[in-house]
């Protein structure tokens, strides 16, 4: 069929959805609210899940860790690595490193004169850790390290269960490497509050110098090395070169291998969502086909009349399933139409739900959600909705065709 011919029946078909404007605009709102929520829903949840992962990863994780060999597996005290000096310098020359920050860490306990707790111990040199995480932006009271003195940083959460305040001591122990408790007082310097409460009751930042000493480590010894890349999806191929490069006793790992459980989970929302699109699509198909049905069971004469005079089944198949078709395409643009402002209000201020702060704290998400737009959600909703549309019209094309010319007269 010629392209002259197509753009015939698709004006013959816009001036024929019109004929009937009240079941036209009812089907349309139908596809416009469905369109409207599914953008909105979709755009909201995936920016819960992408903002889960990125606080993560700049609250601690980061995008590649370098460790010795094992210590993932078993992250004890002994397993660190020395010349750490040395294999920052190395790994940070590498372009897609935006900044590298050296740790030791261990599982300790932190006890005040009220009450005590089991917590993380990371020893951090400040200005570094700074560039990587942004635990120095999470502040609510007092300063961050200085990296001299015994000063310590922990969460608002794990101060309240110490019951202790700014300037206050706690002591922290840990086991060593030899098997003796190493024990030193701290001043609380500054208190944290992040998007995690598990974080905010269980870790605490010393100076990495007074980690060292603590756990009776060399002094230039370190359990790991966290990298802030430039872009994440750089992470798989810095750690293969860096893997080739570094010596066998170190071992390299992306976010992926870290927190294995997040990226799926993000990873997998975008294979739900394919099932919502399915649910939404159901619900809109029947009213498409109802509609669809009646108006052509109402037109039985007309398409007898056009069978008389020569029209082809490809075309009358053509025309009623352009009619949705159209009805799909309009109602897509006018939904993307109201959604996009939403969208863009709530990607400037978010969308607060302080009310439930307390559970997506636990998620370590936030109480402000910002939505996030992809090329996924436009396909999807650009490429789904008219889809579902014009198939809603199969089964009423279909009848159309069956249309016996001189039985469909003789009802005219």
């Amino acid at each position: 069929m010629r392209l002259r011919d197509t753009i015939g029946l698709t004006r013959v078909a816009w001036r024929n959805l019109w004929r009937n404007r009240r079941r036209t605009l009812i089907v349309l709102s139908s596809v416009v609210v469905g369109v409207f929520v599914l953008v909105l829903f979709d755009t909201l949840n995936l920016g819960m899940v992408a903002q889960m992962l990125d606080n993560h990863l700049r609250l601690h994780v980061g995008h590649v860790q370098i460790h010795r060999e094992g210590y993932h597996a078993n992250p004890a005290v002994e397993q660190f690595f020395q010349d750490a000096a040395t294999v920052q310098q190395q790994v940070a020359t590498h372009p897609e490193v935006q900044a590298v920050a050296p740790r030791v860490l261990a599982h300790g306990l932190l006890s005040s004169a009220y009450n005590n707790g089991g917590v993380q111990l990371v020893g951090i040199v400040p200005e570094a850790e700074s560039l990587v995480t942004f635990i120095a932006k999470q502040l609510v009271a007092g300063r961050y390290l200085h990296g001299e003195g015994r000063e310590i940083l922990i969460g608002e959460r794990l101060a309240r269960k110490l019951e202790v305040r700014l300037g206050d001591r706690v002591v922290a122990m840990a086991a060593r490497p030899d098997g003796q408790i190493g024990s030193e007082v701290f001043r609380v310097a500054g208190l944290f509050r992040t998007v995690s409460a598990d974080f905010d009751r269980t870790m605490a930042f010393i100076p990495i110098d007074q980690a060292r000493a603590l756990l009776g480590l060399p002094s230039d010894a370190a359990h790991e090395l966290v990298l802030l890349l430039n872009d994440a999806r750089q992470a798989e191929t810095l750690k293969a070169h860096l893997q080739s490069a570094l010596p066998d006793t170190l071992e390299v790992l992306t976010y992926r291998d870290i927190v294995p459980l997040l990226v799926m989970q993000r990873d997998l929302y975008a294979q739900m969502m394919y099932l919502i699109y399915l649910i939404i699509g159901v619900a809109l198909i029947f009213g498409i086909i109802n509609a669809m049905l009646m108006a052509v069971l109402e037109r039985l004469p007309e398409f007898g009349v056009l069978r008389a005079i020569g029209m082809s089944e490809g075309r009358l198949f053509l025309l009623v399933s352009l009619e949705s078709l159209l009805i799909g395409l309009l109602g897509t643009a006018l939904g993307w139409g109201l959604s996009l402002p939403v969208y863009a209000y709530l990607a400037h201020h978010g969308l607060n739900l302080a009310a439930f702060s307390e559970a997506l704290t636990a998620f370590g998400i936030g109480a402000v959600i910002y939505p996030r737009l992809t090329f996924r959600v436009v396909w999807n909703a650009w490429l789904i909705i008219p889809l579902v549309a014009w198939l809603g019209a199969l089964y009423p094309a279909w009848r159309a065709l069956h249309v016996e010319p001189v039985e469909a007269m003789r009802a005219v």
